[in-house]
């Protein structure tokens, strides 16, 4: 990405400028999707949204970094829906576990997500820098919180798991098979029951690899 501006832009002080910055945004992604990336041009989203392109230079920098902000927005969704943290007085760390997966299943096969995950990827392989971004804001930011609730119940002698980022990667291994089916377009077992026994079958053959000696 020629850069990376987005997070030290112009944020709106107004309530008025945040519904702008948000409706550019919105807008933008809703064209990104439909015409792909390079087929969107700042006058299309400025026609759809309304105002003019100095609004986009203002709150985003340029087209790259518009498209950071809907990813740095899509993060947000993300881990507000589904990537909890864990409190160990709260949660059951297998039910935990299970719930953090059936989550990230259900967002990650709606359409629109795998249509933006599609057009993400392509984004990437042209643009290492937007790739390490994300990668760093997001991937790994997932892991660092699973990462974290294991080493919690490490701590607490519920487990033993003396590689917590190791464990975390597993983990989120249970669903690549469906992650790479949405990616080039295979079918995805349609049975949500199914896939929710399948999660519950791996995060306890997981859970059992970690008991205590």
């Amino acid at each position: 990405m020629a850069d990376l501006c987005y997070p030290s832009c112009e944020q709106p002080q107004t309530r008025r400028g945040q519904e702008r910055r948000f409706a550019l945004l919105l807008c933008a992604t809703d064209l990104f999707l439909e015409k792909g990336y390079d087929a969107v041009s700042l006058d299309d989203i400025v026609n759809h949204a309304g105002g003019s392109k100095t609004s986009i230079y203002k709150y985003f920098g340029n087209k790259e970094g518009l498209f950071t902000a809907i990813c740095d927005y899509r993060r947000e969704v993300f881990f507000k829906g589904v990537c909890f943290p864990y409190t160990p007085e709260k949660n059951n760390l297998r039910i935990y576990l299970i719930q953090t997966l059936q989550r990230f299943y259900q967002h990650i096969v709606q359409p629109e997500n795998i249509a933006f995950m599609r057009m993400f990827t392509e984004q990437t392989q042209k643009d290492v820098q937007l790739a390490h971004y994300f990668y760093d804001q997001c991937a790994l930011n997932i892991q660092n919180t699973i990462a974290f609730a294991l080493e919690q119940a490490h701590s607490m002698d519920e487990i033993f798991c003396s590689n917590p980022h190791f464990s975390a990667t597993m983990y989120f291994g249970i669903l690549r098979d469906v992650e790479w089916r949405n990616l080039m377009g295979l079918n995805v077992q349609a049975n949500d029951a199914e896939i929710f026994d399948y999660i519950n079958y791996c995060v306890d053959i997981f859970l059992k690899a970690h008991q205590k000696a």
